[in-house]
């Protein structure tokens, strides 16, 4: 008996992989924080579920490590990718206090890739996935992370982009990187990925600042190679540009 860690994907369950079902299937117990738990709504059909709200996540993990303890194959679930942004760490952090447990780690679609998905395909070169969020990371580092980021080319996939506390963080950021890009850098933001009223818009590094945006959405900014092609956000791998 142990605890698996599960992504969800980013969406209601359509972008879920088999070993995710599968690993729901097998387990005894639901372990996950209220709203991502809702993604599973109708499936999985009696499976015992708990639930912790929002940063409960350390009880959250110890609530799995405990029932996997007790003899329980427990699924502690994430939204997208558990080892991305996800439980995945924490639980081995957190068995530390207790005996040893049997952990195993179920990989999911994470955001970054279900929103590029939605946007075209402007993740097909090398990318860097940076928080705004500063509940754990100063903005200082942040602020590092994105200068240096934008100044090496990446493309950026950029995460927690506002909330109700931080509502100008995006437009911080973007002040940020028009000190290393272009205005008219090629950009683009998805909120719901894969959910109802899922919606995706492009736009230039200049206006992106006051975009819209919320916790649900994920925000990509374009590297100087970056184009739209047919509406949609793309960025080269280099087969056409390196000649036959």
């Amino acid at each position: 008996m142990g605890v698996t860690v599960i992504g969800l994907g980013p969406g209601g369950g359509l972008d879920m992989t088999g070993r995710a079902r599968a690993a729901l299937e097998d387990c005894d117990l639901i372990v996950g924080y209220t709203a991502y738990l809702s993604l599973l709504d109708g499936m999985f059909p009696g499976k015992e579920r708990r639930s912790t709200g929002m940063r409960k996540e350390v009880d959250r993990c110890r609530m799995a490590v405990e029932e996997a303890l007790r003899g329980r194959e427990v699924a502690l679930v994430c939204s997208g990718d558990s080892g991305v942004y996800g439980m995945a760490s924490l639980v081995y952090e957190v068995s530390l206090d207790y005996p040893p447990v049997e952990i195993h780690v179920v990989p999911g679609i994470t955001a970054a890739c279900g929103g590029a998905a939605v946007l075209g395909a402007p993740l097909t070169h090398d990318f860097a996935v940076i928080s705004l969020s500063d509940l754990m990371t100063p903005w200082e580092t942040i602020e590092l992370r994105l200068t240096m980021a934008a100044r090496a080319g990446f493309v950026l996939a950029l995460y927690n982009p506002a909330s109700r506390s931080r509502p100008d963080y995006l437009r911080r950021a973007c002040e940020i990187l028009l000190r290393e890009r272009a205005s008219e850098t090629v950009c683009g933001y998805v909120r719901n990925i894969g959910r109802d009223g899922e919606e995706a818009h492009t736009c230039t590094l200049a206006e992106l600042g006051d975009a819209a945006v919320d916790m649900f959405t994920t925000v990509f900014v374009g590297s100087p190679q970056t184009v739209l092609i047919g509406g949609k956000m793309v960025t080269p791998r280099g087969y056409l540009q390196r000649g036959q």
